[in-house]
């Protein structure tokens, strides 16, 4: 089996640790801690603000923000960005040092401060090539705070999106275009989706 991103691309999931031979989702105290880690963070993260977005418009304009598609970083100190910023994130983590920090608590904190800097990607600058992506929903586990009792896996300081805010539709996120209606809260997996190997 190969590797697969769920709900947001970026963070890999070898295919083995998180379905059952039959295609299945594994109960999640069967997966392995990391990528129970992973799974448990992307149900808290889904349908954010992108952090650069976020970090132009502010909370009084927040319903211009993108909706995160991407995540990268270790969880709690992961970074979400939608298509549009990826590679101002991927410029600074090639080019400006970013790589040197990875998987330390500075990490995000780190690109933020660059981002509010003005720091940005060149013209032109190259992302990453996605070239396979799982459905933008999480599976239907089991809650994580059965497992996971006052633990900072399913905290987050970031904003929520309210009904009808988020531009997830590729618009330009200085408010140039008309905002598109928000992504939606339902996490219901489509068991009879096939998943790309």
């Amino acid at each position: 089996m190969g590797k697969v991103s769920i709900g947001l691309r970026g963070w890999r999931f070898d295919e083995d640790d998180v379905f059952t031979d039959a295609g299945g989702w594994r109960p999640l105290e069967e997966i392995p801690k990391e990528p129970r880690h992973r799974l448990v963070r992307l149900q808290v993260v889904m349908n954010k603000p992108c952090d650069a977005c976020y970090l132009i418009h502010g909370e009084e304009n927040k319903r211009q923000c993108r909706v995160a598609s991407i995540v990268y970083g270790e969880p709690l100190d992961e970074v979400l960005l939608c298509d549009e910023h990826e590679a101002d994130f991927l410029y600074w983590f090639r080019e400006r040092g970013g790589s040197s920090i990875a998987g330390e608590e500075t990490f995000r904190d780190a690109f933020h401060e660059w981002f509010d800097d003005g720091g940005r990607a060149p013209d032109g600058y190259g992302g990453m090539e996605h070239v396979e992506e799982a459905p933008e929903e999480l599976p239907d586990l089991r809650d994580p705070e059965d497992l996971y009792e006052d633990d900072d896996l399913l905290a987050d300081e970031r904003p929520d999106f309210e009904d009808g805010e988020g531009n997830d539709d590729g618009d330009d996120a200085d408010g140039d275009e008309d905002d598109a209606e928000g992504g939606d809260d339902d996490f219901d997996l489509d068991l009879d989706r096939e998943y790309p190997t």
